[in-house]
């Protein structure tokens, strides 16, 4: 359907926008955080972040050292073809951006230098009836994902028990996700489900607000409670801990909750590209409708 070439040349360009240039909507709102913070400390903290961001893009360099776990998201038509022609593309854009070499086997801790392996790179894919092809990457850095959380509430716990275990991620990451971070939460399906919707929800653009009139309400009163936790910019002190807070559902058994937190550093990388079967390429960092 799509020629190999054609997905392994995306992928390298979709990598090296994500890694090299952070999203216009992510760059305004650490500009916005910039605004608000009157104390010396958080202030300097993020014009160090715009200024290591505008030197990433002028140089075409990644703008933070761990270039992460790229995380893949495909919408439409897929074949084997397809995911052989991504993972093709993985390996060259390690070697040509560069980026750091960082999947290992989990007990020899082996590394083949690549970014692949088994499993290796994560790829979500949504069929859809459509005449093209979207592909979405996030690379994902190991300092915010292993603050990554799960949780299967009892249900009467209802969206109270959501809020309380948000606040409590956050709280126990502390400094160590590089905040401001983008707080994703998937809440609903099973276990599994549940974290890769909270992934899924780090790609919408911040200022979004979830179709669910519920959960639009609760990012907002989260976005609002996290920044008054106080702990800030690299987690020493300011009004701005958390850039914004996005929420993903799906239904569930009647007897579970399950709700999954996936934080973002303030590098709050990802991008997008359609594709489509006359071979032209439609790149985004803000995603489409």
């Amino acid at each position: 359907m799509y020629p190999s070439s054609l997905i392994e040349e995306t992928v390298v360009r979709l990598l090296r926008d994500s890694e090299c240039r952070l999203p216009p909507d992510v760059h305004a709102a650490l500009r916005r955080a910039l605004d608000r913070e009157t104390e010396e400390m958080p202030r300097s903290q993020l014009m160090l972040v715009l200024s290591n961001v505008d030197r990433a893009k002028e140089l075409s360099v990644p703008m933070c050292q761990d270039t992460g776990l790229p995380v893949f998201f495909l919408r439409g038509r897929c074949d084997g073809r397809i995911l052989e022609s991504i993972r093709k593309g993985v390996a060259r854009a390690t070697e040509e951006i560069p980026l750091r070499p960082n999947t290992v086997d989990p007990v020899s801790r082996e590394n083949l230098g690549s970014n692949l392996g088994e499993g290796m790179p994560p790829m979500h894919l949504e069929p859809a009836d459509q005449d093209h092809l979207d592909l979405a990457v996030l690379p994902k850095g190991a300092g915010s994902e292993n603050w990554s959380a799960l949780r299967m509430l009892n249900p009467s716990e209802g969206m109270e028990g959501v809020r309380r275990f948000v606040i409590e991620c956050v709280v126990n990451a502390g400094s160590r996700p590089c905040p401001p971070t983008v707080v994703g939460v998937g809440i609903g399906g099973t276990a599994d489900m549940a974290c890769a919707l909270a992934k899924k929800a780090l790609l919408r653009r911040l200022g979004s607000r979830s179709g669910d009139t519920v959960l639009a309400e609760l990012e907002s009163r989260l976005l609002s409670e996290i920044n008054s936790l106080g702990l800030g910019p690299m987690g020493l002190g300011g009004s701005t801990t958390c850039l914004d807070v996005l929420m993903e559902k799906a239904h569930c058994h009647t007897a579970s909750l399950p709700v999954a937190v996936s934080l973002n550093c303030w590098a709050a990388r990802r991008a997008f590209a359609r594709i489509y079967p006359d071979g032209r390429v439609r790149f985004s960092q803000g995603g489409f409708d």
